[in-house]
């Protein structure tokens, strides 16, 4: 049993391990989150993510959300037998706008999120990266479905205030609260172009309710689709290296994706 699970990787979380302070800019926009959702009401996909968008690169972000976390895996090479140890570092939640005292969790397409992500240095994870991020997570909490005007702003923010309900003020690497939209090799396999490609929403016997799946398009946003930061420096076995060379290396891919291909590695916009 012990070889098998070394065999197919070993995530590791320490709540000691430091974290990262990330390079956000300093805030310049006093919007909170309440007022975020409050003047979003009305807004569509492309309104709602320009508007996002704007106050996110103003730096209007919760000031815990600039501490990324630090998560650990580790995989065996089969053909030297060499156990490989790397550490990556995420947001302790989901992408939100506001302060502090008064922030809220925001939905967008994946190409306003990768705008996001490159210009704070950052990726969006991978199937694998979703599920060892589940299993490092301090605070696991049920899903929460809902069923009606699932891509309106105002779901958006009611589901925001029912995880809220759930967590009670409660601090930590947070998950299966959303689906993550992610990078998966199945978008550039996908006969239909322009997708998007979610995964996650674990429930807490640690199954995801949500397979990864690529049937919307980009710009479809409902309430389930979060976005998690993930810096994009790995530390493989002491040495800092780009995700990108990670995912093309044919050794080191593992330690962040378990699909057969991993070569999609960013969304346009």
């Amino acid at each position: 049993m012990k070889l098998v699970c070394l065999l197919v990787g070993i995530v590791f979380f320490s709540a000691c391990s430091v974290t990262r302070k990330m390079p956000f800019p300093p805030r310049t926009s006093s919007l909170t989150g309440n007022e975020f959702y409050h003047q979003a009401f009305a807004m569509k996909w492309k309104e709602r993510d320009s508007f996002a968008l704007k106050e996110i690169l103003a730096g209007n972000v919760p000031g815990f959300l600039k501490r990324f976390v630090p998560v650990h895996v580790s995989m065996v090479d089969s053909v030297t037998g060499k156990t490989i140890k790397a550490i990556y570092y995420v947001a302790p939640d989901y992408l939100s706008i506001g302060t502090d005292d008064d922030w809220a969790r925001i939905n967008i397409t994946p190409n306003a999120a990768q705008q996001v992500a490159d210009s704070f240095d950052c990726f969006l994870p991978t199937k694998k990266m979703v599920d060892d991020i589940y299993t490092a997570a301090k605070l696991k909490l049920e899903p929460v479905p809902l069923y009606a005007f699932r891509d309106s702003t105002p779901i958006m923010w009611h589901h925001h205030l029912i995880v809220e309900g759930q967590r009670k003020g409660r601090k930590g690497l947070i998950a299966g609260i959303q689906k993550d939209v992610v990078i998966s090799g199945k978008i550039t396999r996908d006969p239909k172009p322009d997708r998007v490609a979610i995964y996650g929403w674990h429930k807490l016997d640690g199954q995801p309710i949500q397979p990864l799946y690529t049937g919307h398009i980009y710009w479809w946003v409902d309430y389930s689709q979060g976005i998690r930061l993930v810096y994009r420096k790995i530390k493989v076995e002491n040495k800092w290296m780009d995700y990108i060379d990670v995912l093309k290396d044919p050794v080191l891919q593992k330690l962040l994706c378990d699909e057969e291909v991993c070569d999609f590695y960013r969304y346009s916009y």
